[in-house]
């Protein structure tokens, strides 16, 4: 990993303009001038088509900790209220805690593996320090503060991969206005492993449109879920090092008023929607056909393959949200650990494994 961090050093110092004909490594994420660069092991050619059944999130149900065995019925409440009080401070940490349930998912399936810091091999190359991760990542306090609190009601019964999935759920209705309501069933249990390089598995900014689909169907998930999933991109910010090599290709309004946020300074932070930056809606579709989308992984749903999605997703009032909805849950049913499967555990902190 220490080659891997001085990489991402190099690139951020070179940024994406430098990299301009260069090779894109690591799922996405990785711009590199020689193929040689790409860290040991990453994914240069990403995967290959092949996808997996849907996920079917064996041993989940709704109202789990409402049952005899797992019984914790304040469980979902006070996931709820620490987000609220999170996102009253900063809307942008709603995004973060829609993005963490992502990352969590599609990295060893929604076990809370992206929360350790520590694990139980002992290595602290955890997924946290993963490039699509490392400083990058947001809402680890909102998780922590919602698990102190449930471990003081009911100890020993709600994992952290619930309580990421019930977090994520939970923004996705405060950033919507009520307009997205998920279905979010529940019974993951948490994992005891986590591995910087296996972030890999994550869609990155400098994607294309077959790698995307190829990296979600990889996890069981269709090409009109990607197209749903992008959909988040119309909340958060992004940084400059990201998009700063398609200003030309964007609307040229707004390439002018991002080259002014962004300085040449690739470490700036900007809204990924500039029309409404805090509001989960469909106005992320919109921008994809005005060309107003930073990530070339956003502007490549541009493409006869996915455009008929997109206009769907813009025009058709409320059809985004409910295809979101189910989406989210779905993406929630990837990988899941039950009781009985090795390395399973309800934590007791978040960030690491229990003792032996």
């Amino acid at each position: 990993m220490a080659k891997l961090a001085v990489l991402i050093t190099l690139l951020a110092i070179l940024g994406p303009v430098a990299c301009q004909g260069a090779s894109v490594c690591f799922n996405g994420w990785l711009r590199v001038l020689n193929p040689a660069s790409c860290p040991r092991g990453s994914r240069n050619n990403f995967f290959t088509r092949q996808r997996r059944p849907a996920p079917s999130g064996p041993g989940l149900s709704y109202g789990y900790y409402n049952n005899r065995g797992s019984f914790c019925p304040r469980a979902e409440g006070i996931v709820r209220n620490a987000v609220k009080g999170a996102i009253d401070q900063n809307p942008g940490i709603g995004a973060g805690l829609i993005r963490l349930f992502f990352h969590d998912c599609f990295v060893r399936g929604c076990d809370g593996s992206v929360l350790l810091t520590t694990t139980n091999t002992g290595n602290a190359d955890t997924e946290r320090e993963g490039p699509p991760n490392k400083n990058s990542l947001r809402g680890f306090e909102v998780i922590d503060t919602a698990k102190t609190a449930i471990e003081a009601a009911c100890p020993g019964v709600v994992s952290c991969a619930d309580i990421v999935a019930f977090a994520a759920r939970d923004a996705s209705a405060i950033l919507s206005n009520g307009n997205v309501r998920i279905r979010m069933p529940a019974g993951r249990y948490d994992g005891r492993e986590s591995f910087a390089n296996e972030t890999d598995q994550l869609p990155g900014p400098f994607s294309n449109l077959t790698q995307l689909q190829d990296t979600f169907s990889a996890k069981g998930l269709t090409s009109d879920e990607m197209v749903t999933l992008s959909g988040a991109h119309t909340v958060g910010r992004a940084r400059c090092q990201f998009f700063s090599a398609r200003f030309a290709e964007m609307d040229p309004a707004l390439a002018a008023k991002l080259t002014a946020q962004c300085n040449g300074n690739d470490d700036t932070n900007v809204n990924q929607d500039d029309v409404t930056p805090n509001v989960l809606d469909s106005q992320y579709y919109r921008n994809v056909i005005d060309k107003k989308v930073l990530f070339n992984s956003d502007a490549v749903l541009n493409s006869t393959e996915t455009i008929a999605q997109v206009t769907q997703n813009a025009n058709r009032r409320g059809a985004w949200e409910r295809k979101f909805e189910k989406a989210m849950e779905n993406m929630g049913k990837i990988g899941i650990k039950a009781r009985t499967d090795t390395g399973a555990e309800i934590r007791r902190v978040c960030w690491k494994v229990n003792s032996a």
